[in-house]
């Protein structure tokens, strides 16, 4: 049953091409969806599909269809719109598209600009880098910080005890 399922999963793809180009399927999958049931059943679906989609006629556009887009077209063209926005708009979806690939790319190029120019004012990159320390100077250091805190716990306890007595 799995490798059937497996066979099946295989040649899924391939039913449209056993009806749309039968020539060039392998006879391994035209043998195959002779057998099974499922993709028997699924190539005469998609039959069945083609079959309605031949008898579909699209629509006649109207005659003056075109007529009307062009007098609407140049009515748009004519009215003046209400703000800078709409004008802007305008003049971006009417007008010769010539010049806005220019445009574009001289305000993506202020944009990347400025925008690179605050992450490196926000970002220190003048300051150097501090050198990095070896092991054993940080382990110095270390014992050197331990030792003087040492020093003032007894100074602590002595001054503690020199107060008792």
């Amino acid at each position: 049953m799995e490798s059937k399922m497996k066979k099946c999963s295989a040649t899924e793809t391939r039913v449209a091409d056993v009806l749309l180009a039968p020539d060039a399927v392998p006879a391994k999958v035209t043998a195959h969806v002779a057998e099974c049931e499922p993709c028997a059943a699924e190539l005469e679906e998609l039959r069945a599909t083609m079959a309605l989609l031949d008898t579909w006629e699209a629509p006649e556009p109207s005659p003056y269809f075109l007529t009307r887009l062009k007098v609407r077209l140049h009515e748009e063209r004519q009215a003046a719109p209400a703000g800078w926005f709409e004008r802007l708009r305008a003049r971006f979806t009417y007008g010769p598209h010539l010049h806005t690939r220019p445009m574009a790319a001289m305000a993506l190029t202020v944009v990347l600009l400025l925008g690179g120019g605050t992450y490196l004012g926000m970002t220190n990159w003048e300051q150097p880098a501090a050198p990095p320390q070896a092991a054993v100077v940080h382990d110095l250091q270390l014992l050197d910080n331990n030792a003087q805190l040492l020093d003032q716990l007894e100074s602590i306890s002595s001054t503690d005890n020199n107060n008792e007595n």
